[in-house]
């Protein structure tokens, strides 16, 4: 063969490969935000003492193979992972047994997480359907005194102590929590024009006010509305919610300036951001400023955002502003300057153009009647949380325009 024919025949699988490449690729499909759980929100004694724990979630996108994502990203010690499985999910603490995979780390079975660090599993074949509820299963032989994870889950978790391995076709005896433990984020790989959507949130993001086990948030109530559109089918939908969670300030989780990067830049093919956070920045400045302690203004908050927006736009991914729901009536957050504040806040995130898109959560749910307070149809009865029907009323008030891949680039 010539040389320019061999460079020829070089130049085709090379594009050959890039299309192949370009078309297959991770993308993440469920995710939660990790934090330092607090002592009250430890499983049961013996904790994580020779344990088998198992882990419900329902995932978004489909793929023909998975990855997961587990950290000890607020641990003080390290923390080992004996071993560690997946499966379809069946009722309560069951799993379907005939899809049930182990999982390796580097080809072995065990894995040790250091303090602060994330590791994520080998690849395994193992067909997701959208929507699909999964079940993770993981034996451990102890943990740190500081363990990660995520209380706001919303979802029932499994503690067994009888020496139960992780492909247990039950675990009937098992001590039940409603929090998540060190799993952060399962990726899929799909040659579908599949993306992901990361919500930053705080705890109506979270799902306060949803029902446990229902996966009734808005941020799931909106990723079905999205399955349900052709043009939008094959976008996930990443809930990066924190109960209590700030923008400027740690509350209790890492504020998301702090966060940012792990838990929406880090993900992988997320290509927007929706932000509704901000209301707790406000809500605890009245403390603060009654403390003559340091206390975020509406300035501050603002230029929050900006920082927020230019490194989300470092990366190619849009960020859509959520404006602030209303608070009259939260006990402890109802001040004139709060409610002036976010007036002031809702009013640049509307028109400063500094948005790649806004989404007016303000007006979807506020009382018409009374607009500086959540509708009745909205609110779950603190005035500040939205019931499962205001959560459905916040997913359905999106429009799934936004997400289309023509508005992916910013």
């Amino acid at each position: 063969m010539s040389p320019r024919r061999l460079l020829l025949a070089c130049l085709v699988l090379l594009n050959l490969n890039l299309a192949e490449a370009a078309e297959s690729r991770w993308i993440a499909t469920w995710a939660t935000a990790p934090q330092l759980v607090e002592p009250g929100n430890l499983p049961p004694a013996p904790g994580f003492a020779q344990c088998t724990l198992r882990q419900k979630l329902r995932v978004s996108v489909g793929g023909a193979k998975i990855r997961l994502r587990f950290s000890n990203a607020f641990g003080n010690a390290p923390f080992t992972l004996d071993s560690a499985g997946v499966a379809c999910s069946a009722e309560a603490a069951a799993i379907q047994p005939e899809t049930a995979h182990p999982l390796t780390f580097g080809g072995v079975a065990s894995v040790t997480i250091q303090p602060g660090a994330m590791v994520i599993s080998d690849p395994i074949d193992f067909a997701v359907a959208p929507m699909a509820e999964l079940a993770v299963t993981l034996r451990t032989l102890s943990a740190p005194s500081d363990v990660t994870g995520h209380p706001g889950s919303r979802t029932t978790s499994y503690f067994a102590y009888s020496g139960e391995a992780v492909d247990a076709p039950d675990l009937p005896t098992a001590k039940r929590v409603d929090h998540w433990y060190l799993l952060t984020g399962i990726d899929v790989y799909t040659d579908r024009p599949a993306a992901a959507i990361a919500v930053l949130g705080d705890s109506i993001t979270d799902g306060r006010g949803s029902t446990t086990n229902g996966n009734d948030r808005w941020p799931d109530q909106l990723s079905r509305r999205l399955r349900a559109n052709p043009a939008t089918a094959d976008l996930a939908v990443l809930n990066m919610g924190i109960g209590g969670g700030r923008v400027l300030r740690h509350g209790l989780g890492p504020s998301a300036l702090s966060r940012l990067d792990r838990d929406v830049i880090a993900q992988p093919g997320v290509q927007w951001l929706v932000i509704l956070e901000g209301v707790n920045d406000l809500g605890t400045a009245v403390g603060a400023r009654a403390k003559g302690e340091p206390a975020a203004t509406a300035g501050d908050l603002i230029a929050a955002y900006q920082q927020i927006i230019l490194r989300a736009h470092d990366h190619g991914i849009r960020v859509y502003g959520g404006t602030i729901m209303p608070l009259v009536g939260f006990k402890g957050y109802d001040t004139p300057e709060s409610n002036a504040d976010r007036q002031s806040v809702n009013a640049w995130i509307r028109s400063s153009g500094q948005f790649d898109g806004v989404i007016d959560f303000d007006a979807i749910t506020r009382d018409p009647a009374h607009p500086l307070q959540l509708s009745p149809a909205v609110d779950g009865g603190d005035h500040l949380h939205p019931s499962v029907h205001g959560h459905q009323l916040m997913a359905e008030g999106i429009a799934l325009s936004l997400f289309t891949p023509k508005s992916a680039a910013p």
